[in-house]
């Protein structure tokens, strides 16, 4: 077939168009004759200049072509398609008047008649067009904007409202410092007109021809700015690679549904709306990020008491805002960094005043404390995210990371069962599955208690205190992932700092995390399946370090190995080449909750567990290193320490 169903799609478009500019032609002449007879005293019928009217509609049409009238999409009609329109009537009245004067001498047609028809057929060209983008829009302040001359030539992914809106600041702002020179896009139905005056000239594959095409023309974009919020990682990370072959850099606009509105009107390009930010790495994640179901949310959080350990964390702190954000009906913030509970504290005064809330400073290590702040909250509901997580660090203090991740979960769980707490959510990692460091032993031991304790209680329907634990790999953008790192290392210069040239991690954004565990912790009962098992979060598929590293850089509008350095310098002690979500021995099942899998791994026996965490917690709090760091390695018999590996030279790619 010579057109496709899109094709014939747009060319049924651009038809019913045509036949509305030519239909009002033709009644703007005949009403500019029948105008200016009735005004002579001499009134005709109409259509009596038949054959006039009907020259004028044919050079109407023709001349409207030649002007692409038909190109502009009616959703985004502006003030620079009402000029087009003027000057395409102003052409067209023009062309016909020697026409007509050589086929008929202007015979019956009285001069004063065309100077009627221009502003007629302007209106009735026009009117249509901005009465349905203002239907649209409900406004009308977005029809009558006009283009400036920006500095800095862009091209805009993406042919949408998003795309309108930058055009339209773009064009009103007098500070503005982008010009938009072209617009790409995939629906193949919008290729080829125009937004603002601004082209669609082709698909996102043909970026590189359409930037040679517009370098022709003396306007070569010199950033790509992307504007459709529905391509995948992989198309993102497709645009990064095109952008830096031109020579350009990427960037984003924010989301509609970020756009900031204030009373006094219109969202604005200078404050945080609109503004072009960098694409974020959570932009190039290899898979789509989950949903919550933020009924069964609710309905777990909606009206309780809940806390929050190691609430000045980035998971903590995620937390908090989340779920702040389903009406509880008071929050607890625990944490022993001063500094951090106070930032947390003072983020929910700022943006939950009305929730009651208590900013407890004390330390999960302290049994007592933890007593005092129970009596004090009365919690119904507990996420246990305070933990040492820095993998160096608590290898070169196991002491201070068994205290911290393995006393303090059993203090804050026997607490929990004391005082009578519904839930308790445990945020484990990945790091527990065949742990290589002190870190990833402490935190699956921390594991152990709460299913020993879960297992111990019953089913999950039986009465007390309910245990999930929650597994997930690395935060982007956290205080100890290698994105603040990098951006750090970027910034001065380099070089980026990489371990292996092979290290993969898997990632996840905090607030994804976050709602994962919000979800796994809201699971209805037969999803739970008798107490001791992990959540584990579907991570996708791991993301090689080096890689991450690589893209950083070219978002920041450099070349790897050229503007910034990578330097391999060896693994670290503890660290392992690939993360693991699962021991080979847990059996994994589906849950009803999206990106959830349940993972059976083997339970100890509480009786026999509590006894050898006392003598653990004995000899950590006599600062006995040896023997804490032996008895941690009986208790997690599969922890087997990796050594640091050699330092090796950047490898290019």
């Amino acid at each position: 077939m010579i057109f496709g169903r899109s094709n014939r799609k747009r060319f049924g478009r651009v038809t019913v168009v045509a036949a509305h500019d030519i239909f009002m032609a033709a009644l703007a002449f005949e009403l500019s004759v029948w105008t200016r007879y009735q005004t002579y005293g001499a009134p005709q019928d109409f259509f009596f200049l038949w054959e006039a009217t009907l020259i004028f509609a044919v050079v109407g049409g023709l001349v409207f072509w030649w002007g692409g009238l038909y190109r502009g999409i009616w959703h985004y009609a502006s003030f620079t398609d009402l000029a087009a329109i003027a000057r395409a009537v102003t052409v067209a009245v023009l062309v016909f008047l020697p026409i007509l004067f050589v086929l008929t001498r202007l015979q019956d047609l009285p001069r004063s008649s065309l100077i009627i028809a221009w502003p007629v057929l302007i209106l009735l060209l026009a009117g249509p067009r901005l009465a349905y983008r203002l239907f649209k829009d409900g406004n009308l302040n977005a029809v009558l904007e006009r283009d400036s001359d920006p500095r800095v030539p862009v091209l805009v992914v993406g042919a949408g409202d998003a795309a309108d809106a930058f055009i339209r600041e773009m064009s009103r702002s007098r500070l503005a410092g982008y010009r938009v020179v072209g617009i790409v896009d995939n629906k193949p139905g919008r290729i080829g007109r125009d937004i603002r005056g601004v082209r669609v000239w082709g698909d996102i594959a043909s970026i590189p021809a359409v930037v040679e095409r517009l370098a022709k023309k003396g306007r070569r974009p010199q950033r790509l700015i992307l504007a459709s919020h529905k391509l995948d990682a992989a198309a993102v990370r497709g645009l990064l690679d095109t952008a830096t072959g031109l020579g350009m850099t990427l960037a984003r606009l924010p989301k509609m549904t970020e756009f900031q509105q204030d009373a006094r009107g219109p969202v604005s390009f200078h404050g945080a709306g609109l503004d072009i930010r960098p694409v974020d790495m959570e932009d190039l994640l290899g898979r789509p990020q989950k949903v919550l179901d933020r009924d069964a949310v609710s309905n777990l959080i909606g009206g309780k008491r809940v806390l929050v350990t190691g609430a000045g964390g980035t998971i903590g702190g995620e937390l908090l805002r989340q779920i702040a954000e389903l009406g509880p009906a008071r929050i607890a913030l625990f944490d022993n960094g001063e500094y951090n509970l106070y930032l947390a504290d003072l983020e929910l005064s700022e943006r939950h005043a009305d929730i009651p809330r208590d900013a407890i400073l004390g330390d999960v290590r302290d049994e007592a404390r933890l007593d005092v702040a129970f009596r004090q909250v009365r919690p119904e509901l507990v996420f246990h995210a305070a933990a040492f997580k820095h993998v160096p660090l608590t290898e070169s203090n196991p002491v201070e990371a068994v205290l911290t991740n393995v006393i303090g979960t059993r203090n804050t769980a026997n607490a929990c069962r004391r005082h009578g707490v519904e839930t308790m959510v445990l945020i484990s990692t990945d790091k527990a599955v065949n742990p290589s460091s002190v870190m990833g032993a402490t935190k699956r031991l921390a594991e152990s208690y709460c299913q020993a304790l879960s297992v111990a209680g019953g089913s999950a329907g039986a009465a007390g205190t309910r245990f999930a634990t929650v597994r997930f790999g690395n935060v982007l953008g956290s205080t100890g992932s290698v994105v603040p790192l990098f951006q750090r290392q970027i910034a001065s210069g380099g070089p980026i700092t990489v371990t292996h040239e092979d290290v993969t991690r898997y990632f996840m954004t905090t607030r994804e995390a976050v709602e994962l565990v919000l979800q796994a912790s809201a699971l209805p009962d037969a999803d739970r399946n008798g107490g001791g098992k992990i959540f584990v979060l579907d991570m996708g598929e791991p993301i090689r370090i080096q890689d991450l590293a690589r893209q950083m850089i070219r978002l920041a509008g450099l070349r790897p190995d050229r503007d910034i350095e990578i330097v391999f310098t060896g693994l670290r002690p503890g660290e392992k080449l690939q993360e693991e979500i699962f021991h080979r021995k847990e059996e994994l099942a589906p849950t009803t909750g999206d990106g959830i899998l349940l993972a059976a791994p083997r339970v100890m026996d509480l009786d026999l567990l509590e006894p050898q965490i006392e003598r653990l917690e004995a000899s950590a709090r006599g600062r006995d290193a040896e023997e804490t760091m032996r008895l941690l390695k009986t208790l997690v018999p599969e922890y087997d320490a990796a050594p640091a590996t050699p330092a090796r030279s950047a490898v290019s790619e």
